[in-house]
């Protein structure tokens, strides 16, 4: 695997062994600990990001890399300079590895194109954001024990999420039913998904509530009442599955999709997914590495 840019491209057994490999390093397992040495990772994040951006740099550092932040406020970028000519100038230091956060879907295959580097896409407009899937299959399977013949009910503004376009592609890939619920005008047109019209019907027989945040920055609005409608309350948490947990890819709206007691209540793995982060992207980069050498 030399890049990372679309979860189409993992084959159930790349997939597995990507998962495979993050959990060993989140157990303790140190066998990629240098997989990076002497090496240089460039995180290019030409959108705001705490949990990728950061996640990706301890990653990388764990892996013993150097890394090269890309700041777009403090960059020549604000003063007119092409992207193209930022991504060049980037990736003419040397780094092997490019991360690449962008609002318009599609901008690390052209980043790829452009350097012939190694790209990692951290997330790119609606399009895909694959490590956010990767990692919650690895929450899935060390709280659960596996993905195959779950239910994974996808609740919100699918339409606008690249974490869902991951979501679709990896989770039937791992054997996962998928089942999408919110107000229409957040269902994507073309899918071949079930839909739910109803929240509570959802909740009571899903093994999986995946919540999703309203993409305001990518032009959608919940209106009033999303919350009494489709928002996950401790009346619709007590109402799941004995085993059943609750998920969102961050950062949460306490409130919209999702309440208090929701979000810090026992079903909750919001910030078991944020711990698996580093250890899956450590497991995406040395795989990465090991392409180069």
């Amino acid at each position: 695997m030399k890049s990372l840019i679309t979860t189409s491209q993992l084959t159930r057994p790349a997939l597995e062994a990507l998962i495979e490999r993050a959990i060993r390093v989140a157990e303790g397992g140190d066998q990629d600990a240098v997989a990076l040495a002497g090496a240089a990772v460039a995180t290019l994040f030409f959108e705001p990001s705490t949990r990728t951006r950061l996640s990706f740099e301890l990653a990388a550092r764990r892996l013993g890399a150097d890394v090269v932040s890309f700041d777009l406020a403090g960059s020549s970028a604000s003063k007119g300079e092409s992207e193209r000519d930022t991504v060049l100038t980037l990736a003419a230091m040397g780094p092997q590895i490019l991360v690449v956060r962008h609002s318009t879907g599609g901008f690390p295959d052209q980043v790829e194109e452009w350097t012939g580097r190694a790209v990692v896409n951290g997330g790119d407009g609606s399009r895909e954001h694959p490590t956010q899937a990767l990692l919650d299959a690895v929450t899935l399977v060390r709280s659960l024990g596996r993905i195959d013949g779950l239910t994974m009910a996808i609740v919100g503004d699918v339409a606008h999420s690249r974490v869902a376009g991951s979501l679709m592609r990896v989770m039937p890939t791992l054997g996962a039913e998928l089942v999408l619920a919110g107000p229409r005008h957040f269902l994507p047109d073309h899918h071949e998904f079930s839909v739910a019209g109803d929240l509570d019907e959802v909740v009571a027989a899903a093994d999986v509530i995946y919540l999703l945040r309203v993409q305001r920055e990518r032009g959608a609005s919940e209106g009033k009442g999303y919350h009494r409608s489709w928002g996950l309350d401790a009346r619709r948490a007590a109402a799941m599955r004995p085993h059943a947990v609750i998920m969102h890819p961050g950062p949460i709206n306490r409130g919209v999709e999702i309440s208090d007691e929701a979000a810090d209540g026992p079903r909750s793995l919001i910030l078991d997914q944020v711990a698996n982060g580093v250890p899956t992207r450590m497991a995406v980069l040395a795989t990465i590495a090991e392409s180069l050498s």
